[in-house]
């Protein structure tokens, strides 16, 4: 019975750190930049985030980590009124640097709340270069 308790309870601890974290709204439209390609963005800023990375003696999974770490970076560009995030760095010890962009048709009303824009002045169409011409 002892080791039984001595198992679940570090199982049930563990699972446990990653409740809260949930992307917002706005965050939705936050888009990552895994690429880095952020030509032609406006630089809002740096945001850097963390989360706990080790439970006492025990490392968290990894994967978790940076998906914590990518959602939070994602909601608090959402108040930057941001579009893009791009990672600075890597992850070290919980903790990781992201830039925030503006790098969509679409530029925020003054005074308006997160997520909420005015349309593209051209109507909302896009070009793409064309190689040869």
């Amino acid at each position: 019975m002892r080791k039984t308790v001595l198992l679940i309870v570090p199982t049930l601890l563990l699972g446990a750190c990653t409740w809260g974290i949930n992307p917002t709204p706005a965050s939705q439209n936050v888009r990552t930049a895994w690429n880095g390609d952020v030509s032609g963005c406006h630089d809002l800023g740096k945001i850097t985030v963390s989360v706990m990375d080790h439970v006492g003696p025990v490392d968290r999974n990894d994967i978790k980590v940076r998906d914590e770490l990518q959602v939070m970076a994602r909601n608090e560009a959402a108040t930057m009124h941001a579009d893009t995030i791009k990672p600075l760095a890597d992850p070290s010890d919980g903790s990781q640097p992201w830039g925030a962009y503006q790098c969509g048709t679409r530029v925020p009303q003054p005074g308006a709340a997160p997520g909420q824009s005015q349309p593209p002045a051209n109507g909302g169409a896009q070009t793409f270069p064309v190689k040869g011409n």
